[in-house]
């Protein structure tokens, strides 16, 4: 029997990037445009988000932007925070995760952190751990590349070098709430079930890993040549892939959805030198996903990688959202725009512009 709606609930998506400025005057409204209710932020901007005035008033400058999403907040992982601005943010509820970028591997990273060696920061995980903070984690090793037999690390292989850093990391705080966010491999997706071998319901897990919509739907021969798909992590082989594929549709509860939805100006996607790392997908955020599910047979599962798991995880109750409308997923088809403009200075390219997509979202 075809399934035509499913009532998904209170939907979240626990990867978000909406900048500052006209950008995200433009984008932060499509996070509910497009199905969801509950928006994790990243802090990446410029300078980056590590005071506790900063992140209250970025907050607020949201909230009227879209006033029935629920903003969770985040520091920038790096030397300006203390043990006393992460008690203090906990204790008001002002953050709800740090944020930490291996320095220059994506937008917005120079003022990030060695991933080689974090001891410097154990003070701030202990602080963490203690307040019921998460960690997340951008899981890569910056490139390197000699002349000499020393390890060569890349952006195929970058993922896969950083996971011993993370197994390191949960040893050595072992109630701390990590994220390895976007995952790209399949050694990715098999590190975070051998940590959770021994988990039976979701109130047990302390390391997750969020999967975007983009990284469903891409391999590498998909951003090779297109710069409109190129983000970092990039998409890796098609056994990857299915490996993402694998875990988003399996019911674990340490997989959820973060769809890492990145936007940039289509002159930053179309330049011949630099092009930034980043998928816009926000606006179709649920909808691409559920393409996926859909064809996997999986729609029973959907709900809980867009909605259960990662409430669970954030330990976000009913009395912490703005909104209490939930989203409905319907088999109605829509097509995707070329473009997407403010009407003034800024267009960009939406993932897989031109396409028709199967689904659709409402609010009920």
């Amino acid at each position: 029997m075809s399934i035509n709606e499913i009532n998904l609930g209170v939907t979240c998506d626990m990867h978000v990037h909406v900048r500052e400025g006209a950008m995200c005057e433009l984008v932060t409204p499509t996070i509910r445009e497009g199905g969801v209710s509950v928006a994790y932020i990243m802090p990446n901007l410029q300078p980056p988000v590590t005071t506790l005035d900063r992140v209250i008033k970025y907050k607020e400058a949201l909230q009227k932007l879209s006033p029935k999403t629920t903003f969770l907040m985040s520091f920038y992982l790096s030397k300006d925070l203390t043990p006393e601005l992460i008690n203090e943010a906990a204790l008001i509820g002002a953050i709800q995760g740090v944020k930490c970028y291996p320095a220059g591997v994506t937008t917005n990273s120079a003022a990030g952190v060695d991933p080689n060696d974090f001891t410097a920061f154990y003070p701030i995980f202990k602080a963490m751990e203690a307040n019921n903070v998460v960690l997340n984690l951008h899981g890569e090793k910056p490139s390197v590349s000699n002349d000499t037999e020393s390890e060569d690390i890349h952006v195929l292989n970058a993922e896969s070098k950083f996971l011993p850093a993370l197994a390191k990391l949960h040893k050595d705080f072992p109630n701390l709430k990590i994220i390895l966010e976007h995952c790209t491999t399949a050694e990715a997706i098999k590190t975070i079930e051998t940590i959770n071998k021994d988990v039976t319901e979701a109130s047990q897990v302390k390391v997750a890993a969020t999967i975007t919509a983009h990284h469903l739907h891409l391999i590498i021969d998909d951003w090779a040549g297109n710069p409109i798909n190129f983000c970092k992590p990039v998409a890796k082989l098609p056994s990857d892939r299915r490996a993402l594929v694998k875990a988003a549709i399996s019911g674990k509860p340490y997989f959820f959805f973060g769809s890492d939805s990145a936007p940039h100006p289509l002159q930053n996607k179309s330049t011949h030198v630099g092009v930034s790392a980043g998928v816009f997908s926000q606006l179709f955020a649920i909808a691409y996903v559920a393409e996926v599910f859909d064809e996997q047979n999986s729609l029973d599962k959907l709900k809980d990688f867009v909605s259960t798991y990662g409430l669970s995880f954030y330990n976000i109750k009913d009395d912490d959202l703005v909104c209490d409308e939930k989203v409905l997923l319907i088999r109605k088809k829509q097509t995707i725009p070329e473009t997407i403009t403010d009407g003034k200075d800024i267009v960009m390219a939406p993932f897989m512009a031109g396409h028709k997509l199967n689904w659709s979202t409402t609010w009920i």
